[in-house]
């Protein structure tokens, strides 16, 4: 899914700011229907938990409702109309005025819905939002809802971070032509000095079929370093300038559709001439060895919660350069796309990581000392988890595939890979993403639990990233230095 962005052909609104505001215990059954009651108001992006003072909010399980009036660009008038969300944590029903026009469920990844022809340029329309922050064994990440004695709905989860919900990451209102570049996938290799850029262009709408493809690399200076044509194929930039650690140097790929000889469309997508491989117990990028030095990290701030702010991204940053840090995990959900495009231009290091925490039903018996039942039972995460889990994979690697920064795909943190199941339950998934994405290693997090002896999947991934808490959760007195977090061990 293509980033919105502003191109001679594409305009882009930004929607954020106060939205109108109840939780769905204060709201009649069709809150979309009309406006929703005063006086409540939360800014977007932000998650809702921590605005009030009111336990009640802080508290909600289930749906909570978001509403806005929105006036569509009168000059968009022949173009296509397209509504996005960065994210909604956990699930989301979107309404242009009483229509419903999508549903998602997946706290982390984006989703759009195609307007045309529900609303009209120059016209204004009345957009509600009901989010969901319900969590179960057929959500990732996974958690239990139950009914208390009086009625209300309690929320309990497997990981170990609040369970902060809302419209965390920004929303946009854009416009494309009818006919237009649908997606992008650049993939970077090295030839002696020079660099290769593979590419593939889908095209979607009325004309696409007729639709030709040009496209140019263009470099920092604006000067164009390599051209072709056609949906998919290779260019080559000679002496290129690679993107590095801690040197970042990005290139624009520049796509245009033309309909019989007259441009119809063009998008640009960033991009950083790199290779990343795993070769015996090294972490190669550019062929040079590299050690991950950094941090698992978390997008939580005060009062705004997981809601993206660029401020924080800044200071965040700031704070890890001082640090010496090279690189970080984003622990334990994809983070803001806003986050990795900083990072490709910073020359800092990601390990991209599904949603797929607490699928460990040992760890909580190991904290609790209550026998736990097996995690990958059917009635716990079988199957149908597992499709789920497969989805957000899929949405994470389709929005994440060209950033420079992203150097390997992590799958899970502390899943119960000593457990029976385990192999049965992950093997269809690094398929996926193997087929998905050929050019990335894998990874997942090991937890203590987790042994040489006894785990089942280990042998499935490039590198192990293992967790161990010595000092911290277990064994305080040992002297046994810590495995990071952030990055793996490196052994393959």
């Amino acid at each position: 899914m293509l980033s919105p962005r502003t191109t001679p052909t594409r305009d882009a609104v930004g929607l954020d700011g106060l939205w109108r505001f109840a939780p769905g215990t204060r709201t009649g059954t069709a809150p979309w229907a009309s406006r929703l009651p005063p006086p409540l108001e939360v800014p977007v992006p932000a998650s809702y938990n921590d605005l009030f003072v009111d336990p009640e909010i802080r508290d909600h399980v289930g749906v909570v409702w978001y509403q806005r009036d929105v006036r569509v660009p009168h000059g968009w008038t022949g173009e296509r109309v397209v509504l996005r969300f960065g994210s909604v944590t956990h699930a989301a029903q979107v309404y242009v005025d009483e229509r419903l026009v999508a549903e998602h469920t997946g706290g982390y990844t984006p989703f759009e819905a195609d307007l045309t022809g529900v609303v009209e340029p120059g016209a204004a329309f009345r957009l509600t939002v009901g989010v969901d922050n319900r969590l179960t064994n057929t959500t990732i990440p996974p958690g239990t809802v139950t009914t208390g004695p009086d009625g209300r709905e309690r929320q309990s989860y497997l990981h170990d971070f609040y369970n902060y919900a809302g419209i965390a990451r920004p929303v946009r209102l854009y416009s494309t032509p009818t006919t237009y570049v649908e997606d992008v996938t650049v993939v970077t290799g090295r030839d002696g000095a020079a660099g290769t850029v593979g590419y593939l262009v889908q095209s979607a709408g009325e004309d696409a079929e007729a639709a030709t493809v040009r496209v140019r690399a263009v470099d920092e200076a604006g000067r164009t370093v390599a051209e072709g044509a056609g949906p998919e194929g290779v260019l080559r930039i000679e002496e290129v300038t690679l993107w590095q650690p801690g040197a970042a140097y990005l290139y624009d790929l520049v796509v245009e559709l033309a309909v019989d000889g007259e441009t119809v469309d063009s998008y640009t997508q960033p991009f950083g001439g790199r290779t990343v491989e795993v070769r015996g117990t090294e972490f190669l990028i550019n062929g040079e060895p590299f050690y991950f030095t950094g941090f698992g990290k978390h997008e939580d701030t005060p009062v705004r919660g997981k809601g993206h702010d660029d401020a924080y991204l800044v200071h965040d940053f700031q704070l890890m350069q001082w640090t010496g840090a090279n690189s970080f995990r984003t622990s334990h959900y994809p983070y803001a796309e806003e986050v990795l495009d900083f990072a490709d231009r910073h020359g800092i290091v990601v390990i991209d990581e599904t949603a797929a925490v607490g699928l460990n039903l040992g760890v909580q018996g190991g904290l609790t000392g209550v026998p736990p039942t097996p995690t990958f039972a059917p009635e716990n995460f079988g199957g149908t988890t597992r499709d789920v889990h497969a989805q957000h994979l899929r949405e994470l690697i389709v929005r994440d595939k060209n950033h420079p920064s992203v150097v390997m795909w992590s799958l899970a943190n502390e899943p119960a890979s000593n457990e029976d199941g385990a192999r049965e339950y992950f093997e269809p998934l690094v398929e996926l993403a193997r087929k998905l994405d050929p050019t990335r290693p894998l990874t997942y997090s090991a937890v203590m639990f987790a042994t040489p002896q006894n785990d089942k999947i280990g042998d499935l991934f490039d590198v192990l990233s293992i967790n161990r808490y010595y000092g911290g959760w277990s064994d305080p007195v040992a002297t046994r230095p810590t495995v990071s977090t952030a990055g793996p061990s490196c052994s393959v």
